[in-house]
């Protein structure tokens, strides 16, 4: 098969960039508060998956420099020229775009972080959202596994992350994480002040750099390593950390789409680091899966290490949290007029709900799905979240009951979170014997398989 051009290349990228942020501009002017983050999120998907055998889609520099950093520290990525092509292209795609969408609309909107928030607070959104991105993207487009799995969720993943963000992030920053969006918002805003810009795109191309290097811990093979434990706590930290971290914001900043964005960014993460680390992300799942027996390579020890590992991703997001809405605390307990009771059967039959589903599509040798596990697996958390929001605000996962419950720093909220993860580890628990009974046949299949 023969190469695209350049010129076919720098179109690509060009045009998926301009859709990219004429579609911003288009549901900020005109008004979309609640879908905006999905309507964003989708166009990125689709252009992804319609130009992405082109350029590669990256229609964002600061995935171009982590594709560059990658490849000058022996990886797979980009050289240094196709970066320079790539983000040039990109940024005038941007500016081109923001400059169309003003004229569509006659105004324009300015960028800076929002009333309450500093130029810091706005700047770790964007690093962290930025970072998370372009991690994601490395491992599910860029990553040598890639080229023989030939995985098909890879725009949906990708696109996911902007779901979680917008969500998360968007109420402090604006929620960006491509200079070539700040730099077209800011250019077309002219009038209105000009600088932000350059400010956020410090940010994001340092969650660039910080994706490029965490990239190269998780996959060590891909630049001539070899895969140890580390790895797979690290993938476990992150996994959850990103997680909690999207629980916080979009819990702070009163999102309305606060499962949704959640689940979106669950789904990008297991996607990511699913063939890592196994992306467990949550206690109450390892202990699904150690329970089930399914897993010989998952032993107890090695269970409380991931267990420990999670909870101290959550316990550092939600600090994270908490610094960005300046010493808010996040709560956790029965919402409005729900009694424990309620709470304790809500936690109880989603957790099980979750667990049992991760050990069906990802675990189980007969119902194992190739593709489209990691949408399974987070769907499970929209389900969940607008089914028992109202009850007990959907945790499900102790890594995120015991993180949310540590910037209070009291002896009642700890003690809220440590039942909470009670009621999760015995879902989990549940699922796992359930699964015994539902998929007898996976243990025939196991033991025939030690047997050889």
């Amino acid at each position: 098969m023969s190469e695209p051009s350049l010129p076919a290349k720098c179109t690509a990228e060009f045009v998926g960039t301009f859709l990219l942020i004429f579609t911003v501009g288009c549901n900020v002017l005109g008004g979309s508060p609640i879908w905006a983050g999905v309507s964003i999120a989708f166009v990125l998907m689709v252009c992804i998956y319609a130009l992405g055998g082109i350029s590669g889609a990256n229609f964002n520099p600061a995935v171009s420099v982590t594709l560059g950093i990658s490849r000058a520290l022996g990886g797979p990525g980009l050289d240094w020229k196709t970066v320079g092509i790539y983000s040039g292209v990109q940024c005038a795609g941007g500016i081109t775009a923001a400059v169309c969408y003003s004229l569509l609309f006659g105004q324009s909107f300015n960028l800076a972080p929002a009333k309450g928030f500093s130029w810091y607070h706005a700047g770790l959104c964007e690093l962290l959202y930025t970072f998370m991105l372009t991690f994601v993207v490395m491992n599910v487009a860029a990553a040598k596994k890639n080229a023989t799995e030939k995985n098909q969720y890879y725009g949906m993943a990708i696109a996911f992350t902007v779901v979680a963000g917008a969500y998360g992030a968007g109420a402090v920053s604006g929620g960006c994480f491509n200079p070539a969006v700040a730099l077209g918002i800011d250019v077309s805003s002219a009038g209105l002040g000009f600088g932000w810009s350059l400010a956020y795109i410090v940010f994001e191309l340092l969650g660039a750099g910080m994706a490029a290097a965490l990239f190269k811990v998780v996959r060590p093979e891909d630049f001539g390593g070899e895969k140890s434990q580390v790895t797979e706590l690290v993938s476990e930290f992150l996994g959850t950390y990103m997680l909690v971290l999207t629980v916080g914001l979009n819990v702070l900043g009163k999102s309305k789409a606060a499962a949704f964005s959640i689940a979106a960014g669950l789904t990008s993460m297991i996607y990511a680091l699913g063939d890592v680390s196994g992306a467990h992300f949550n206690p109450a799942v390892t202990v699904a899966i150690l329970a089930s027996g399914r897993c010989p390579e998952l032993t107890p020890a090695k269970a409380g290490i991931y267990a420990s590992v999670q909870i101290a991703g959550g316990i550092a997001a939600a600090l994270t949290c908490s610094f960005v809405y300046q010493g808010a605390a996040l709560g956790l307990g029965p919402a409005g007029k729900s009694t424990w009771m309620g709470a304790s059967v809500a936690e109880i039959v989603f957790t099980f709900v979750l667990a049992y589903v991760v050990l069906c599509v990802a675990v189980s040798q007969t119902t194992k799905v190739s593709h489209m596990f990691g949408f399974a697996i987070g769907s499970c958390v929209t389900v969940g979240g607008f089914a028992i929001g109202g009850i007990s605000g959907g945790s499900l996962n102790p890594a995120v009951s015991i993180g949310l419950a540590t910037p209070s720093f009291t002896l009642s909220m700890l003690l809220k979170a440590l039942a909470y993860s009670a009621f999760e580890i015995i879902g989990g628990a549940a699922a796992a014997g359930v699964f015994k009974v539902t998929h007898e046949v996976d243990m025939a299949l196991l033991e025939e398989k030690t047997a050889v």
